[in-house]
């Protein structure tokens, strides 16, 4: 037991160790990547749809088809803004372009493009309703949305693509420690 909470010890204390300075956006504004700023919206819009999908299919009512349609119409718009900005990044900045990276690209561009699929579905309809095949749709690309906000996740807070300065792991403050009390003793030293 001892031995292994050593290797634990000696794994984190290397981690801790290694410089971790985050590679900054180049799609930014005064510093902030743009990206993250944009990518709720169109994800926020996309689950929207799944609930009003699924709200239709409970009680048969036109609103919740007409709802989906127009939140379907605002993610894609949104998806486009927010898309044009990580793809800027995932151009730019070389350490984008990795395996996470490119799952979380591809694995958007196939939601934009199934949610596409289903905006002409439903626009071709003349009565607002929901079928079967997009409430399908709606779930592929609300799961498909999780595995790619993972991912997207990862690349900010583990590869620390888009951050900004950064510090090294060791000049950071250890956890509970409040950052106006550090501030505060430094501004005084």
């Amino acid at each position: 037991m001892r031995r292994w909470r050593n290797n634990i010890f000696h794994w984190r204390t290397l981690m801790y160790d290694q410089d971790h300075r985050g590679e900054p956006s180049t799609a930014a504004i005064g510093g902030h990547p743009i990206h993250p700023m944009l990518v709720p919206f169109p994800i926020a819009f996309l689950v929207g749809t799944l609930a009003s999908d699924i709200a239709y299919m409970s009680t048969g009512d036109a609103f919740w088809a007409r709802a989906s349609i127009w939140l379907l119409g605002a993610a894609l718009v949104s998806g486009a803004f927010a898309a044009v900005a990580g793809l800027i990044d995932f151009a730019t900045v070389r350490s984008a372009r990795i395996r996470a990276g490119w799952i979380h690209a591809l694995g958007n561009v196939t939601a934009v493009l199934m949610s596409v699929i289903s905006f002409i579905l439903r626009m071709s309809q003349t009565d607002p309703l929901v079928t079967g095949g997009e409430l399908t749709l709606s779930l592929v690309v609300v799961g498909l949305l999780l595995v790619t906000g993972w991912l997207g996740g990862e690349l900010v807070f583990r590869y620390r693509i888009g951050m900004v300065g950064g510090r090294r792991a060791s000049e950071v403050p250890p956890a509970g420690t409040p950052t106006y009390d550090r501030g505060a003793r430094h501004a005084a030293e």
